[in-house]
């Protein structure tokens, strides 16, 4: 496993951006050929998917309700993966993890991980 740590949360009103990034320590990602993605739980609901990346960075996926606004990307020199999130929504607002697979393509579910960050609160005012 790979060890995940999540930066860049907050508050931030309706409308604003905000730059999530994770880093990647034990286990170097481009090495590992690790998937990567961004889970988010907001209370009193299930973890959802939010997006997804591949090892080489040349797939992504996204969830619909943040298509358009998100974006993942990853560095794999810096062993770091972003979340780009703009136009944000009070209905963003949750706990924001990244997580980590031991293959090399896109998941979508959260039992296909292998690690994950201790999470990000985002908060969106309206």
């Amino acid at each position: 496993q790979v060890h995940l740590v999540e930066s860049g949360g907050g508050l931030v009103q309706a409308g604003g951006s905000l730059r999530l990034s994770c880093a990647g320590s034990g286990r170097t990602f481009s090495r590992s050929a690790m998937g990567l993605g961004w889970f988010r739980q907001a209370p009193g609901k299930a973890r959802e998917f939010v997006a997804a990346i591949s090892w080489s960075g040349a797939t992504t996926s996204y969830a619909d309700s943040v298509k358009g606004r998100f974006t993942i990307s990853r560095d794999n020199a810096k062993n770091t993966v972003y979340l780009q999130m703009n136009s944000l929504k009070p209905e963003d607002t949750a706990v924001y993890y990244c997580a980590a697979r031991e293959l090399a393509t896109i998941a979508t579910k959260d039992y296909e991980y292998d690690s994950w960050g201790q999470g990000t609160q985002v908060t969106v005012s309206s």
